[in-house]
């Protein structure tokens, strides 16, 4: 199944969406630690990085700082589509809002502050009227 590719129809069908719980990123060197299921991994020459529900970073004793709400686009954006990252990353930027894209085979996924989350959601709900 092939994704959207049309930034307006990306953008003004994006339907953000916040995942419950708080999400930290950690890293770790070897495997992933009994009873830590991310939900994303990326694989750096520095260790392992893991984002990660954070009872479970808690738990394993795993370092982070940074605690994230996570945001779902439930637009099924194509892998080739150019300028949503860009798009929804400038709107955030000049609502003054931090965010990492993790773009994956269906969705792309937004980490921003846990305690700003809603804004975040609002903020790109804004973003996806105006670009109907």
């Amino acid at each position: 199944m092939t994704g959207e590719s049309d930034l307006r129809k990306l953008l003004s069908g994006m339907r953000p969406e916040l995942n419950p719980g708080r999400y930290v990123f950690t890293t770790v060197e070897g495997g992933i630690p009994s009873g830590v299921t991310p939900v994303v991994t990326v694989a750096e020459d520095e260790g392992l990085t893991l984002v990660v529900p954070r009872e479970e970073a808690d738990a394993a004793g795993l370092a982070y700082g940074y605690v994230a709400g996570w945001i779902t686009l439930r637009v099924h954006s194509a892998l080739e589509a150019i300028g949503l990252t860009a798009a929804v990353s400038r709107e955030l930027a000049d609502a003054g809002l931090s965010c990492n894209v993790v773009a994956a085979f269906h969705h792309d996924h937004l980490f921003v502050p846990y305690e700003h989350a809603d804004r975040a959601v609002a903020v790109l709900e804004s973003l996806a009227r105006r670009s109907a």
